[in-house]
């Protein structure tokens, strides 16, 4: 994989000045040039590695970055652990299902080594992110650095993060104080085709999608043999049993997801709803018959927007040793 071309896939340069500058002046493609220079070269090598193991996990990292970067900024504080007193985020009912903080640990672990003190734990989140999307084929972008950890992590912010009942009024707003349009809503669902998800974040569209919980009370938006297929692999009770939400491929990057959303068989109903909306009905109706470079290019875009949300930079915050405890 890492002999594959390093391709900014089709976006503009242009377009990637505009959205690296409108961030804060302090965040630098080259922040780290004198003070770690081989910091993308020490993330990219780890992940070669970690990925060639357990390639599944490509999707748990990405989504560690958007659960980090959607409460409260993009600052590490979803890697923290609980504290006497303080239950942090990862211990919250939709973060129960992250995965790959061994993982993170380790990458860091490298870092700091080869220069202590120095890279911050959100700024690994974000490399692993884009690392872990090029490595699954898909597009890669130039990460701005400089990030600070944050020193706090509560479960109750939690709320931030875009359920996967939700519906498009509430998806619109969700995305909107973060900063992030209906394009980005859209183009960063596209994620979902290297994801995961478990049966019980799913199980009240096979069973109990009206609060009747019975056996015929399902989401009637769901195609019936997509349905089938759901309740023959989740049980009401299921906690455990993980699905395919791009089945088929979704250890690859790439816009068979949309595929899936357009035939009424995404195992969300975050992703149904954005079937009603006439922007992002015709972006989903494009993408499923291809165009995927104009998706890369997209979620690149996107993916920049959405790592510059409500960052530390400067004296804030601090540059953790390791990523679960404060210094």
């Amino acid at each position: 994989m890492e002999s594959r071309a390093l391709v900014l896939l089709l976006v503009p340069l242009a377009s990637l000045f505009l959205l690296l500058g409108s961030t804060s002046a302090q965040l630098s493609v080259n922040y780290y040039s004198k003070t770690c220079p081989n910091a993308e070269e020490i993330v990219r090598k780890e992940m070669i590695q970690i990925l060639s193991v357990a390639p599944s996990l490509a999707g748990p990292f990405l989504r560690l970055h958007f659960h980090d970067c959607f409460v409260g900024g993009c600052d590490g504080s979803v890697l923290l652990d609980s504290t006497p007193g303080n239950k942090a985020e990862k211990k919250a009912l939709p973060n129960l299902t992250l995965r790959g903080f061994g993982s993170v640990e380790r990458v860091k672990a490298k870092l700091e080594k080869a220069c202590p003190n120095t890279v911050s734990c959100a700024d690994v989140l974000a490399l692993m992110a884009r690392d872990a999307v090029w490595l699954s084929k898909g597009p890669t972008w130039p990460v701005s650095l400089g990030r600070r950890d944050g020193r706090v992590s509560y479960a109750n912010e939690t709320n931030q993060l875009p359920p996967p009942q939700a519906d498009l009024t509430q998806l619109i707003q969700m995305f909107s104080v973060k900063g992030l349009d209906l394009k980005d809503l859209v183009v960063l669902s596209g994620a979902h085709t290297i994801g995961t998800a478990h049966c019980s974040s799913i199980s009240d569209r096979l069973y109990n999608f009206t609060g009747h919980d019975n056996l015929s009370d399902v989401d009637p938006f769901l195609e019936k043999h997509y349905l089938a297929k759901l309740r023959s692999t989740c049980s009401p009770t299921d906690t455990k049993t993980i699905i395919e939400m791009d089945p088929g491929s979704y250890k690859t990057f790439d816009t068979s997801y949309f595929n899936y959303v357009a035939k009424r068989r995404s195992a969300f109903h975050s992703d149904w709803a954005l079937l009603t909306d006439n922007f992002t009905r015709a972006y989903i109706l494009k993408h499923a018959n291809g165009f995927e470079s104009e998706f890369f290019q997209d979620f690149a875009e996107s993916m920049i927007k959405m790592g510059n949300v409500d960052v530390l930079t400067g004296s804030q915050g601090e540059i953790r040793k390791k990523c679960s405890i404060v210094n």
